[in-house]
C-alpha cells in the first residue's frame, strides 16, 4: 500500500470513528449540562468547597469564579513545583526555579502546556500526577464551562443568568471527562503505553551499555492529555515517545481523542438551543477546514521536491517511521487547528509551508474544531461576526438563533478577535527587535523568525506546540510566554461571558423573510470564508517574513 493511500486511509478512518461517536457523546454532554439534579459525589464537593450549585449566576460572578478558580490553580502549581525537593516522590529532582515554575504553571492552568523543560529529566511523580495531570482536568473543564455558558446566552431569554460555573466545572470533571478518561488510558495500556509508579531505573541496551529511564504514570495522563486538548507530554519527546506513542494504531486513537469532544460540542450546542441543525451548521464548516488543512499538509510533505526527499518517499525529516509522514501529518494538523499541543514530529523540520500551515492552523483561532469548549466558543464568535458582515451587505441589522447583534455585541465579539492578534505580533515583534532573546532561535533568516512567531503564537492561542528550535528555558521567554498565555486565555473569556450575559439578557426575535438561515451549507461556507479572510488579513504580512519566504526559496 502507498503512503499517500495509507494516510487517507487514516483520515477516513477517524471520520467513521467520530461520526459514530458525534451523536451519543453530544447529547450526553447537553443532558450533562442541562439537568437539575446533581450526583452524590457532586454534592460533596459542592459542600466541601462552599459552592451554592442551585444559585444562577450572571456573568460577572460567572466571570469571578473562572478567574479566582485559575488564580488558585496557578499559585497552587506554582508552589508545588517550588517545594519539589522536599516531596517525597520526587524521583530525586530538584526544586524548579522561579521563572520556569511560573511559566509552567501558568502553561498548565491556561490549558497551554507548554513544556520549556525536560519532563522526564526535572518533574517528579507527585508534580506529574498530583499538579500536572489534576489541571489537566481542570482547565479543560473551565474551557467547557465557558464554552456551555456562551451556548446558554444564545439559548436563556430576559434573565441574564448563565448558569453556575461551580456546577458547570463539577461536571465537566466527573460526568464527562474522568469517565472518558479512563476508557482512553484502559486502551492506551492495552497498546503498549506504560503505567506505574516505577522511579528511575537503568534499561540494558542492545548494543551493550545501559541507559536511564523513568517511570511513571504515563497513560492516564496521556489520556487526558489528548483527550480534553492539553498537549503536555509526560516525557520531553511528548508523543513521539514509546511510553506515551507505542505504535499506529495508538497514535490513530490519539488524534481520535484530540477531536472527539470538540467536534461533539456543536452537537451539544444544537440540542440546548433547541436546533440540531445550527450545530450541523457550525461542524461543517470545522469539517471543511479540518480536512482541507490536513490534504494540503499531506500533499506539502509527500510531495516537497528534491532528490532526497523522493528517496525517502518525502519530508521524512523529523518524523518517526513508526507513524510516517501521513500519520505525522494528520496528528500536526490536529494538535494545531485545536490548542493540544501534542505532537508526534517536530515541526520545525517540516517543510517550509508545512509549517506554515501548522501555525496558521493556530493562527485560525484554533476553531476547526478547536480546543475543548474553547474551540465552539470560538467558532460562535466568528459565526457572529459572519453573520453581521451579512447584515451589511443587505442593509439588515444582523440577528443570530434569534438575537439581534448590536452595537454591543459586535463590539465584544471584535475585541474577542483582536486581543490574540495583538499578543502574537506585539510579542514577536519585541522579541525580535531585542537582541538577547533574538539570538536564542537556533536558525538565522525566515526559520528563525517562523520560530519566535510560532511560539508566541502557541502560547498566546494556548496550544504548547514548539517549532523546537527555540531555547525557550531563559528567563525573558519563560516570563513573556507564561505572561501571553495569561492574557490569550483568560481576556477573550472576559469578552465571551459578557457577549453571553448580553444575549441572555435579550427577548427572541421571530424570523421573518429577511433573517439570514444560519442553518443552511451556506452559512457555513460564509463561515469559513469569514475565518479563512479575518486571519489571512491579520496574519499574512507576518507569515510572508516567515514560512511563506522560506517555503518559496526551497
Amino acid at each position: 500500500m502507498s503512503p499517500v493511500l495509507a494516510g487517507a486511509l487514516q483520515v477516513l478512518a477517524l471520520i467513521v470513528a467520530l461520526g459514530l461517536a458525534y451523536r451519543p457523546l453530544g447529547d450526553h454532554m447537553a443532558r450533562v449540562y442541562s439537568s437539575p439534579r446533581h450526583l452524590r459525589a457532586e454534592k460533596w464537593i459542592y459542600r466541601a468547597i462552599g459552592a451554592r450549585p442551585d444559585t444562577g449566576m450572571r456573568w460577572p460572578a460567572y466571570l469571578r469564579g473562572v478567574l479566582g478558580f485559575s488564580l488558585a490553580g496557578v499559585l497552587f502549581l506554582y508552589l508545588l513545583q517550588r517545594v519539589q525537593g522536599a516531596l517525597p516522590g520526587s524521583s530525586g529532582f530538584s526544586s524548579i526555579d522561579p521563572d520556569q515554575a511560573f511559566n509552567t504553571a501558568a502553561s498548565f492552568v491556561t490549558n497551554t502546556n507548554w513544556q520549556s523543560y525536560y519532563g522526564e529529566q526535572a518533574m517528579g511523580q507527585v508534580v506529574q500526577t498530583g499538579g500536572l495531570a489534576v489541571q489537566n482536568f481542570l482547565s479543560a473543564a473551565v474551557g467547557m464551562a465557558v464554552a456551555v455558558a456562551l451556548v446558554r446566552g444564545f439559548a436563556r431569554s430576559g434573565t441574564g443568568e448563565l448558569g453556575n460555573f461551580w456546577v458547570d466545572l463539577v461536571r465537566g470533571t466527573v460526568r464527562i471527562l474522568l469517565p472518558l478518561s479512563l476508557v482512553a488510558a484502559l486502551v492506551l495500556v492495552a497498546c503498549g503505553a506504560i503505567q506505574n509508579f516505577a522511579g528511575v531505573h537503568e534499561v540494558g541496551q542492545f548494543m551493550g551499555g545501559s541507559q536511564r529511564w523513568n517511570g511513571g504514570a504515563v497513560a492516564s495522563q496521556e489520556a487526558i492529555k489528548e483527550l480534553g486538548t492539553n498537549g503536555g507530554g509526560y516525557f520531553n519527546a511528548n508523543s513521539a515517545h514509546p511510553f506515551e506513542n507505542p505504535g499506529g494504531v495508538s497514535n490513530l486513537f490519539e488524534i481520535f481523542l484530540i477531536l472527539l469532544i470538540p467536534f461533539a460540542m456543536t452537537r451539544a450546542f444544537g440540542r440546548m438551543t433547541g436546533s440540531v441543525r445550527q450545530g450541523y451548521a457550525i461542524l461543517a464548516a470545522m469539517v471543511v477546514i479540518w480536512i482541507g488543512f490536513t490534504a494540503l499538509m499531506m500533499w506539502t510533505e509527500f510531495h516537497h521536491g528534491g532528490r532526497a526527499f523522493d528517496l525517502a518517499g518525502g519530508a521524512m525529516e523529523g518524523k518517526d517511521v513508526r507513524f510516517g509522514i501521513g500519520g505525522s501529518s494528520i496528528f500536526a494538523v490536529a494538535t494545531t487547528l485545536t490548542s493540544t499541543g501534542a505532537v508526534n514530529s517536530f515541526l520545525s523540520s517540516y517543510t517550509g509551508l508545512g509549517g506554515g500551515i501548522a501555525m496558521l492552523g493556530m493562527q485560525l483561532g484554533e476553531v476547526a474544531p478547536g480546543g475543548v469548549g474553547s474551540g465552539l466558543y470560538g467558532m460562535l464568535i466568528m459565526a457572529v461576526i459572519a453573520v453581521f458582515l451579512a447584515g451589511l451587505m443587505v442593509g439588515r441589522t444582523p440577528e443570530y438563533l434569534g438575537r439581534k447583534i448590536g452595537t454591543r455585541e459586535i463590539k465584544l465579539a471584535a475585541c474577542y478577535l483582536l486581543v490574540t492578534p495583538a499578543l502574537v505580533l506585539c510579542s514577536t515583534a519585541v522579541a525580535v527587535a531585542l537582541p538577547t532573546p533574538g539570538r536564542s532561535a537556533a536558525n538565522p533568516g525566515p526559520h528563525g523568525f517562523s520560530e519566535l512567531l510560532y511560539a508566541y503564537t502557541s502560547a498566546a492561542n494556548n496550544n504548547g506546540s514548539a517549532f523546537a528550535g527555540l531555547a525557550a528555558d531563559t528567563p525573558w521567554f519563560n516570563t513573556t510566554l507564561g505572561l501571553v498565555m495569561l492574557l490569550g486565555r483568560f481576556v477573550p473569556m472576559v469578552f465571551v461571558l459578557a457577549l453571553a450575559g448580553s444575549l441572555a439578557g435579550q427577548r427572541p426575535v421571530p424570523e421573518s423573510l429577511g433573517t439570514l438561515r444560519t442553518d443552511k451549507p451556506l452559512f457555513s461556507g460564509v463561515l469559513v470564508g469569514t475565518i479563512m479572510i479575518v486571519a489571512g488579513l491579520t496574519y499574512f504580512p507576518a507569515l510572508a517574513l516567515g514560512p511563506l519566504a522560506e517555503g518559496l526559496a526551497s
